[in-house]
């Protein structure tokens, strides 16, 4: 009975921070704050498809940048070589979809039969070959200056593509969150456990894995696409091995398998990289911002070793399982005496 109540709680909290989230460019006329919790819904979108790989499958992936990257020049692409429109804008979305769907299928079949360290190893040189072509292929990508695009009409009101941002991260969220609790997300979670007994209990965990590969492709494409609208422009750092590093830290910091701890991760290295690097224009020792950046990352593993998410999750069920016991040991007491 406990469940359903606990459930109903911590979704009522994501409900009131939702409401505060969509309130908040109303309340807050800052464009430069919209544009940075824009950047953190974005990445937090980004970092939750890395979650689905790490945290549920146990894979450690150093070229999940291909996937962003596929997704921001697809869009990127085609707004520039079509009109502007929301449908050319949606088409581009699934387009990008598609490919990185097609993409992180075969990479999977030939990269996840490997174990985990040549699996982070092979997906690494797989982006790698991906910047370099679009670094060749200038006729296209415009190589390392990028190029620079007209987003839709309506997305000029910077409010509007935050709240759209906003509408498809709390999508992805509900759609993640139901994947990872369906019979195939246990499943999931028991190759992450031990991929051995699972193999021995007759599902074939290739299979599994290369389906989580695709799903966390998908979204790191969708998350790419709006990256590159965000910006306006697009160039080949949308693959480089920085935008993987930095899902890895959203994910770690946050809380591994929690779906809502990439989230939390987000909002800590989007607003330390914000306010770090504008602090570098006041005070020269914020220059090597990085160095303090690197401080906040060894302070959150220290204090937080499951991630912020993880280790209050924790914390909330061992004050839960006490306050449980300190109730079963006094009614205990009282019937002692009693009886005596």
């Amino acid at each position: 009975m406990n469940k359903p109540i606990l459930l109903s709680r911590s979704n009522l909290i994501l409900f009131i921070i939702f409401l505060a989230l969509i309130a908040f460019p109303f309340v807050m006329d800052s464009r430069t704050l919209t544009i940075l919790l824009t950047q953190i819904l974005i990445f937090g979108i980004l970092a939750m498809s890395y979650d689905i790989l790490l945290g549920y499958t146990g894979i450690v992936s150093f070229g999940h940048a291909m996937f962003f990257g596929i997704g921001a020049y697809c869009t990127a692409i085609m707004l520039n070589d079509f009109e502007s429109t929301i449908g050319v804008f949606l088409g581009s979305i699934v387009v990008g979809m598609i490919i990185a769907g097609i993409l992180s299928f075969l990479v999977g079949l030939l990269t996840l039969r490997l174990k985990s360290h040549f699996f982070a190893m092979l997906t690494m040189a797989i982006s790698g070959l991906l910047l370099v072509v679009a670094e060749k292929w200038r006729d296209v990508t415009k190589g390392n200056d990028g190029f620079t695009f007209k987003a839709p009409d309506v997305f000029k009101d910077r409010i509007v593509f935050y709240l759209v941002v906003l509408a498809l991260l709390v999508i992805v969220f509900i759609t993640l969150k139901r994947f990872v609790n369906s019979p195939l997300g246990r499943v999931l979670i028991a190759v992450r456990e031990n991929e051995q007994r699972t193999k021995s209990l007759g599902f074939k965990t290739l299979y599994y894995k290369v389906i989580a590969s695709i799903v966390a492709g998908v979204i790191a494409s969708l998350a790419g696409s709006l990256y590159a609208v965000s910006l306006r422009f697009v160039n080949t750092s949308v693959l480089t091995m920085e935008i993987t590093l930095d899902a890895l830290l959203m994910t770690i910091i946050g809380g591994v398998g929690t779906l809502i701890g990439p989230l939390i991760g987000s909002v800590v290295i989007e607003s330390a990289q914000h306010y770090l690097s504008g602090l570098a224009r006041d005070f020269p020792i914020f220059e090597r911002w990085i160095i303090f950046f690197g401080i906040i990352y060894i302070l959150a593993v220290i204090f937080f070793p499951k991630g912020i998410a993880g280790t209050l999750q924790s914390k909330y069920y061992q004050w839960k399982a006490k306050k449980v016991q300190t109730t079963n040991v006094v009614p205990l007491s009282k019937n002692k005496e009693s009886s005596e």
